[in-house]
């Protein structure tokens, strides 16, 4: 069955979307207009609707794999800050990305449309213009507050992720600091955490590519700094795409492969993707508590040792199966790492 585009005016209930990929079963799946994202008030944590919270935060694992954080910490001051140095950045890009791959190869489709009008979707090409910050890779030095700023806001997005894996380990019956041992092999090894700083410039053909393909992600705790007003970001809940929809200042959390194992398929990582758009430029900054390559993951079940259902692994060699099959089904990847 052929991909249907969907434009922000065609999110109607009474149409059907294209599959989540082409890997996946061929499939017609619904947008899910009348469900929401659950939001959560970081803040009663500190008080009398502590239990409450950490409930809430555990059925966001539990059923949802996606969650959103209002009253986090992070104080608005900074967080403008990162929106407004994000844009000049992207700004300063837009004429290198009309000379990008995903521009270069929709203009030679659109000339191949002139001369044949069945024209393959790019289904391997994402409408996306990204970089990433770790400590130790060159960053963006225009405009010049960009550096600081995101240095300020990475900070403060380790400290919340740590936190949240605290909390995690609480929810699900594990020692304080289990999940943070893990990543870091005991203390051995420094946990990754990197930035993807990524914008989604407004797109002429919806109908021939996407913002970013549909996948599940490979790590830990993922937190997400969205766009306040230009929505595209999806999620897969129980067979269909709900919009992650725009909060203003919220910090969205998604869990990735590896809590999928550490919590024994207790929290699962789900699938999301972020739609392309013909107006309105999307900002999104995805920050990646992730182990160390050297750690070694395994599913951590307490008391009574439940089957582990996933096997033990070196997060280097997932990484090296999740490069190749990243748009793919995630359980071959557990199954090829197994093997290694």
């Amino acid at each position: 069955m052929p991909p249907i585009p969907l434009t922000a005016e065609e999110r109607l209930p009474k149409l059907a979307i294209k599959l989540l990929s082409s890997h996946l079963p061929s499939l017609e799946l619904p947008l899910l207009l009348d469900m929401a994202i659950p939001v959560i008030d970081f803040s009663k944590l500190d008080g009398k609707e502590r239990a409450e919270t950490l409930a809430k935060i555990a059925n966001g694992c539990e059923e949802w794999g996606f969650f959103q954080l209002v009253n986090h910490g992070i104080p608005v001051e900074l967080l403008e800050r990162v929106k407004k140095v994000s844009s000049e950045c992207y700004k300063l890009r837009a004429e290198a990305f009309k000379k990008s791959n995903p521009v270069q190869l929709l203009n030679k489709l659109e000339d191949k449309e002139g001369e044949n009008s069945n024209v393959q979707r790019l289904d391997d090409v994402d409408w996306e213009d990204v970089f990433v910050l770790q400590d130790d890779n060159e960053w963006p030095s225009n405009p010049p507050e960009f550096k600081e700023t995101m240095k300020e806001y990475r900070r403060e997005l380790k400290k919340l992720a740590e936190k949240l894996m605290e909390i995690m380990d609480e929810n699900l019956g594990l020692q304080k600091g289990c999940i943070k041992n893990a990543f870091s092999g005991n203390g051995e090894h420094e946990p990754f955490f990197g930035t993807k700083v990524s914008h989604y410039p407004p797109c002429p053909r919806l109908d021939l590519v996407q913002g970013l393909r549909a996948h599940t992600d490979a790590g830990g705790v993922i937190l997400l700094f969205q766009d306040d007003h230009v929505g595209g970001l999806q999620m897969l809940k129980d067979g269909q795409w709900i919009d992650v929809q725009p909060v203003a200042n919220a910090i969205v959390i998604n869990t990735g492969d590896q809590i999928e194992v550490l919590s024994n398929g207790r929290y699962k990582s789900v699938w999301h993707r972020v739609l392309a758009t013909s107006n309105g430029n999307r900002r999104s900054i995805a920050s990646f508590y992730n182990p160390s390559p050297k750690a070694t993951i395994a599913p951590a079940t307490p008391g009574e040792v439940a089957q582990p259902l996933y096997p033990k692994f070196v997060f280097g060699d997932y990484m090296d199966v999740y490069v190749k099959q990243k748009f793919q089904p995630k359980e071959p990847r557990f199954e090829a790492v197994a093997a290694i």
